[in-house]
């Protein structure tokens, strides 16, 4: 029976992608108790090739804490793989094997999807045998945080296709056969609800874990909350909404800009913030070492002052 136009274009998607796609085993030592030996706790997901030169993108849920990786290519051919580098925050890694010439699979513009547009998620589901799973489904929302989380860096794209464990790391694809997305989740008390990092974000986050082996954040040294109604009312701070500063960390960029805590900081650069989300996502529009100008109001008046923006000194010391 031949094939109608729809499945037409899904079959010529997988046929696309699928060389690039790959299942990734981790190993883990692990102990029960410090009474017993370590044993090695096997898991398995999926990724998929960026540049032939041998680069892989995956998840960094799936290579944390790995002891070994083992890459299986589509060709069959298995490869250990070594962890250029890691996000916790974006859930994003980027792994090598020793290869060259490899599949790669197409990048996407995620920008361009909307609500709606068929997608296919593809992968190494439960670890069976026999090559990747292809699932269908829909965008089913865009920018959406990942429930039960303070913030997902970009927001995510929640789809219906099945994404089951075995999938993450695995791409995300539009009938062009090309990579939209990075899927990452699913809601174990849901159906038809899965996650995927949006492939834009991904592009500068695998760059910049290839160059640096990290990803560099900029950071003020405030610990701040989100000002609801009542409490502005209650300690009359004669603003509604913003970001209420607890603490000023000594000697950070926030501090010698002259912040304190007991202000509400209402706008950083021409952006309005009011939750948290807000503020991670304007200050991500800046690179460590740019000055930025946060608006804030402090016992009724509306400031601005200069942050010069640098890098959390812990977490540069942690990744040395």
């Amino acid at each position: 029976m031949p094939l109608t136009e729809l499945e037409t274009r899904i079959t010529d998607a997988v046929d696309a992608v699928g060389p690039g796609v790959a299942s990734v085993e981790s190993l883990r030592l692990v102990r029960r108790n410090r009474w017993a030996g370590p044993f090695g706790a096997q898991a398995q997901a999926s990724a998929f090739v960026i540049d032939p030169a041998g680069y892989l993108v995956t998840n960094q849920h799936v290579v944390d804490g790995a002891a070994q990786l083992r890459v299986q290519l589509a060709d069959g051919q298995e490869l250990a793989g070594e962890v250029v580098g890691g996000d916790p925050v974006t859930d994003l890694a980027v792994v090598k094997v020793e290869a060259t010439g490899l599949a790669t699979t197409r990048l996407g513009r995620s920008e361009e999807l909307r609500v709606g547009q068929i997608v296919l998620a593809i992968g190494n589901a439960l670890g069976l045998p026999g090559g990747p799973t292809v699932s269908t489904g829909v965008v089913s929302a865009l920018g959406r945080p990942l429930p039960g989380s303070d913030f997902v860096f970009e927001g995510l794209i929640q789809t219906d296709a099945a994404i089951n464990p075995g999938n993450s790391g695995g791409p995300l694809v539009d009938l062009s056969g090309s990579v939209v997305g990075v899927n990452t989740a699913m809601v174990p008390f849901a159906q038809g609800v899965g996650f995927a990092i949006p492939i834009h974000a991904v592009h500068r986050i695998a760059d910049e874990l290839r160059s640096k082996g990290r990803i560099v954040r900029p950071w003020m040294g405030v610990t701040v909350a989100e000002l609801r109604p009542e409490v502005a009312l209650r300690y009359g701070l004669e603003v509604n909404s913003g970001l209420l500063v607890g603490e000023v960390a000594p000697r950070s960029p926030a501090h010698k800009a002259g912040l304190k805590a007991g202000d509400v900081i209402t706008r950083v650069g021409p952006k309005e913030v009011r939750n948290v989300r807000d503020l991670v996502s304007a200050l991500a529009n800046y690179p460590v070492g740019s000055d930025v100008e946060i608006g804030y109001r402090r016992k009724g008046s509306a400031y601005a002052t200069t942050v010069p923006l640098t890098e959390n000194p812990e977490l540069a010391t942690a990744s040395d």
